[in-house]
């Protein structure tokens, strides 16, 4: 919020930053800049130095441009992952009629890639890398998986929000040969030769340092997976405590 409708996801994502900047903390926000979010009301603005850069996603060149915005009451500044073949369709993850978009694995691939791309231009090394929902989360893979040599990325931590955002069907059947293409070797891709909602967060879980179950509703299979991978995990607070919460658990999960 309030780029997008409001939801627990949205609204977490609209609260936290600025709590966690509040109380110290250095932070950085990015989403995919949807088709449905007004640029002017908005006031996003294209970062030049930022924008320019070619993607390749499974063999294919994507402009990568980003944009900026603020939320004024926050004091947060939002960073936009804009892509005109992956963004600028007027719906999020789903068409009017609510088909699941067939690209979606390559719109969080480059969504992904384009966060790590944008945060090695600032020259920007997080300690806490927190992604909210399975559309952020190639982003933990390219952390620990793709760029773990990185000095900028060294020792990060990455904590993985589930919400209850499951998707019908499966990814492309395709989405471990582009995730190879990446760089990803590892037995994690096993999880994706039948990538369903429930295999693509196991994948995830690969790279978790810690995980918050952050509503009620979450996929039990994947609640259970995550509870038995021993990582660190933060139950669904109140929203009046939550902030507190989440600190408390980042530093758990550094020191």
């Amino acid at each position: 919020m309030p780029y997008l409708p409001e939801n627990h996801m949205s609204t977490i994502s609209r609260n936290l930053p600025q709590a966690i900047q509040e109380r110290g903390f250095e932070i950085r926000t990015f989403m995919p800049r949807y088709g449905c979010i007004n640029e002017r009301r908005n006031q996003l603005h294209e970062v030049i130095r930022l924008s320019g850069m070619n993607l390749i996603i499974d063999d294919n060149d994507h402009q990568l441009i980003i944009k900026v915005a603020s939320i004024p009451s926050a004091r947060v500044q939002i960073y936009f992952i804009d892509n005109e073949e992956y963004f600028q369709r007027k719906y999020i993850l789903q068409d009017e009629e609510g088909n699941f978009f067939p690209d979606n694995d390559e719109r969080g691939i480059f969504f992904a890639r384009g966060v790590v791309e944008t945060v090695k231009k600032l020259r920007w090394s997080p300690d806490v890398v927190h992604v909210h929902g399975w559309f952020a989360g190639f982003i933990a893979m390219y952390m620990k998986a793709v760029f773990a040599e990185d000095p900028l990325f060294a020792g990060v931590k990455v904590v993985v929000s589930l919400y209850n955002d499951t998707f019908p069907g499966t990814l492309d059947t395709n989405v471990a040969e582009k995730l190879r293409a990446e760089g990803v070797n590892d037995k994690a891709l096993d999880h994706l030769t039948d990538p369903t909602y429930e295999n693509v967060m196991k994948f995830i879980a690969s790279y978790a340092d810690g995980a918050v179950f952050a509503e009620e509703g979450i996929d039990q299979n994947v609640k259970k997976f995550y509870t038995a991978s021993g990582v660190p995990l933060l139950e669904a607070t109140e929203p009046e405590n939550y902030a507190d919460g989440y600190a408390e658990f980042y530093n758990k999960i550094l020191a």
